[in-house]
């Protein structure tokens, strides 16, 4: 896993999140939002991350945790405004307007393209830029 696959480029830190571009291999595939600190940081900063297999058991669905030091259980999952998520990456298809906030639209097709892109693999290293 030294060789990270995932790279999670972030283009936006605003007041309603963190917006990023998910990558694989090169390949933009998704999107997503993370929620922020109070101060506008994003939880997870700029670096090298191991991403491994897990469950979001509330969601009832198969998905990744990512190693935080500092916190435990931030998973990739479906969503589509920051509050969707105490802190984990939020992943759907495109960037849109939801409730009058930024938001991720079609979590649906987004999501499965990360679970299609990781198929198989037990876990993957994650690069996190542009914070």
């Amino acid at each position: 896993m030294n060789d990270p696959r995932l790279e999670l480029k972030t283009v936006a830190v605003r007041k309603d999140g963190c917006f990023s571009v998910l990558l694989w291999d090169g390949r933009p595939f998704a999107v997503s939002v993370e929620r922020t600190f109070e101060d506008g940081r994003p939880i997870i900063t700029q670096g090298a991350y191991k991403c491994t297999r897990s469950a979001y058991v509330k969601g009832g669905y198969e998905t990744f945790e990512v190693h935080v030091e500092g916190h435990s259980r931030i998973l990739f999952h479906k969503g589509n405004v920051e509050e969707d998520s105490a802190g984990c990456i939020v992943v759907a298809a495109s960037f849109g307007e939801m409730r009058e906030r930024t938001a991720v639209l079609d979590a649906r097709t987004g999501f499965g393209r990360l679970m299609e892109a990781t198929a198989g693999l037990a876990g993957f290293a994650m690069q996190v830029t542009g914070r």
